[in-house]
Order: structure tokens, then sequence, then C-alpha cells
């Protein structure tokens, strides 16, 4: 079970890496325009993926969250948002990467950010529902690529392709 989140957590930087690497084309006013997106701009969807990452990053780690928005736009330009992300996903790989099958197989509680009660659910569907997540909405951001250039502006970023090109998960 392990190698499967641990997998997901490499996917999930390969696909930010790309899919930042598309968005730095965008102008910044095409960067902020109301997409149509649940969080309206690639910018602020963007920013949402990160908030909501450290979120349950805190919560995985049993720590107090910083952010109590889900909407909150922690950058304004391109390029401090992209290296908080970096930053953040080398995290993610870390934690990942430090959990052992005790853990995996446990529980966390957490207090929601819209709601007060507290929740204790296990670990490992958590992490599905965490990366799961992220493919969402980064397929938001694919959407709003292509919708401004077409087909090529958006990149490859099937799990399938990623693991041609990385050869990881591809072994039984």
């Amino acid at each position: 079970m392990k190698a499967h989140y641990e997998m997901f957590a490499a996917y999930n930087r390969w696909a930010n890496r790309r899919l930042y690497g598309s968005v730095q084309g965008l102008a910044a006013d095409a960067l902020r325009a109301d997409r149509g997106l649940f969080f309206g701009s690639v910018l602020g969807t963007l920013n949402h993926l990160l908030v909501t990452d450290r979120i349950w990053m805190s919560r995985f780690l049993g720590e107090p969250s910083a952010y109590d928005r889900l909407d909150l736009v922690l950058f304004e330009a391109l390029e401090p948002l992209r290296e908080a992300r970096e930053n953040e996903d080398d995290r993610i790989v870390s934690y990942v990467a430090g959990l052992t099958p005790e853990r995996l197989s446990g529980t966390f509680s957490y207090v929601r950010v819209s709601a007060p009660e507290p929740i204790t659910q296990p670990l490992a569907p958590a992490l599905a529902h965490f990366f799961n997540h992220q493919t969402h909405h980064r397929g938001q951001v694919h959407a709003a690529l292509t919708g401004l250039g077409g087909r090529q502006a958006g990149p490859e970023l099937d799990l399938v392709f990623f693991q041609r090109e990385t050869g990881i998960g591809l072994a039984g």
C-alpha cells in the first residue's frame, strides 16, 4: 500500500511541474481572469490547491492549520506560488516516504475549516482523497489552458503517461 501512495506523491509533483510549466506562458491578466472554475481563475485555483494541501498536511501531521478559508490567495504572482508549490510537493513526497504500514492503517483526527466538530478517520482513504482532490483541480486548470490555447496548450497529465515516462508504478 505504501508504494501506491509513494507513486501518487511522485505523480503529484510531476503533474504540478508540468502544469506550472504550461501556466507560465499565460499573461498576468489571463492568469487572473475568471474562467468559470470553482475558484474563479487559474491563479485562484492554483492557490486553492496550495492552501488545501497545507491544510491536509497539517491534519496528517497533527498540527493546527494556519488557514481558515479555502479560497485564500496566498500569492498574487505565479513565480512565488510555483516555488511554494514545489516546496509543498517535496514535503508531501517526504511525508509519504516516512509513513509506516502501521501509520497507514491507522486513523487521525482533525477539525474541518468549515465546521468545528472533530473528525477521526482512517489515514489511507484520506490520502486517496488528498491526491484525488489535486487531480480534480489540476483538471480544471488544464481545461482553462486548453480553452485559451487549444489542445496543445495543456500538458499531458495522465497517470499512465507519468508511469511510462518514469517507470514508477509499472513493476508489479
